[in-house]
């Protein structure tokens, strides 16, 4: 025997690859990473499973669990993410981490019933549906606890659903599905990653029609940690649907841009009137105030709604990135005026002159801000 044989033959056994990856969007879940993983090891016994773990940089414990339980068990891995945010994009990476032809998504709060894992791999392995969703509405599944409020809600989105998909989901909020690397790979390029309705967006990405089987299921309580659920998730929903309704357009990011600097010139004129009418203050200081007032609530607002997913944090990055906004704003007008009134000169009518100056205004607002306020960081 020559010595790469013998070589080979003295290596320890390899693993072989999963057939399932499961991944699991985590924030702040420490408590549940475990009992989590003991009961997908009960429904899931004798099959070939990986679980991945997707972490945006959790403060609670959560990674050092991730850690130990990795160390200890083959079929975890994690994933830690620094800057980055969201459980769309984080699915999507954990999904691109693997090879396994098939996929699915849990949440780690425990309220998803994974005794159904079995049941959906079993109809993607028969080739009968290329996706599987665990859904509340259907014979036999239910809301849980939830009051009517957060019922209503929940209906209401799935209605607003149909307007970007074809497909007959009953419960396309749903986060706890199971599809084809195909069906994966045919959406994976098109897709939004805006928010949280990954299932929602890979229906409205895809290039075709997918094959779709939904199996009941009971949401249940969540027993440890807090909801992560709040009302900017609203908002976030209401993007993505924007993004596949207009995406092709116009960015949905530059739209919240634009969205939140039409809400930013009520402000200006409220702290002007306000100043002038009410404080008979100086028309150029109040101008200024009214100026300074305006851009400090944009930039609050494009940090809290336009960059969630970048959003800046602490003392030091606040303030360092709201003087890079003033700054860039301020450059911003200067093109603003400077375009309107070439134009003006040239005999535009003067409506179109200003139009055509806010414009190049705003996107050199949106532009330079994505650049070096909210910079994407490698």
């Amino acid at each position: 025997m020559d010595d790469l044989s013998a070589a080979v033959a003295s290596a320890p056994a390899v693993r072989a690859p999963p057939e399932l990856t499961i991944v699991v969007p985590t924030f702040n879940e420490r408590d549940n990473i475990r009992p989590l993983l003991g009961l997908i090891a009960k429904a899931l016994k004798g099959d070939s499973y990986e679980v991945v773990f997707v972490d945006d940089d959790s403060q609670d414990g959560t990674l050092q669990e991730l850690q130990s339980v990795a160390r200890s068990d083959p079929a975890v891995r994690y994933i830690h993410r620094i800057g980055r945010r969201g459980l769309s994009s984080a699915v999507v990476e954990g999904m691109l981490s693997s090879s396994a032809p098939y996929l699915a998504v849990i949440d780690a709060d425990l309220q998803h019933d994974e005794t159904l894992l079995p049941d959906m791999l079993a109809v993607l392995r028969g080739g009968k549906a290329d996706v599987v969703v665990g859904s509340r509405y259907v014979e036999g599944g239910g809301m849980g606890e939830w009051d009517a409020s957060r019922q209503f809600i929940s209906r209401t989105a799935t209605r607003i659903a149909k307007l970007i998909i074809r497909a007959e989901l009953t419960d396309p909020m749903s986060g706890f599905f199971m599809l084809t690397r195909e069906a994966f790979a045919g959406a994976m390029r098109n897709l939004s990653g805006q928010g949280y309705k990954i299932l929602l967006d890979i229906f409205a990405s895809h290039s075709s029609t997918l094959r779709l089987r939904e199996l009941p299921y009971e949401f249940r309580t969540r027993q440890h940690g807090e909801s992560k659920l709040d009302a900017l998730v609203t908002w976030e929903y209401l993007m993505l649907v924007a993004d596949k309704l207009f995406g092709r357009l116009i960015p949905v990011r530059f739209l919240m841009f634009l969205i939140v600097g039409g809400l930013g010139v009520f402000v200006h004129f409220g702290v002007l009137t306000l100043l002038l009418k009410g404080l008979n203050a100086d028309f150029q200081a109040s101008t200024i105030i009214a100026t300074i007032s305006a851009m400090t609530f944009n930039f609050f607002l494009n940090n809290l709604l336009t960059y969630r997913d970048r959003r800046l944090k602490g003392i030091w990055r606040i303030t360092k990135g709201l003087f890079s906004f003033y700054v860039v704003c301020s450059l911003g007008a200067v093109a603003n005026v400077g375009v309107a009134t070439a134009l003006f000169d040239r005999d535009y009518v003067w409506w179109g002159a200003g139009l055509a100056g806010v414009l190049v205004g705003s996107v050199w607002n949106y532009a330079a801000t994505s650049l070096f306020t909210w910079r994407q960081k490698k």
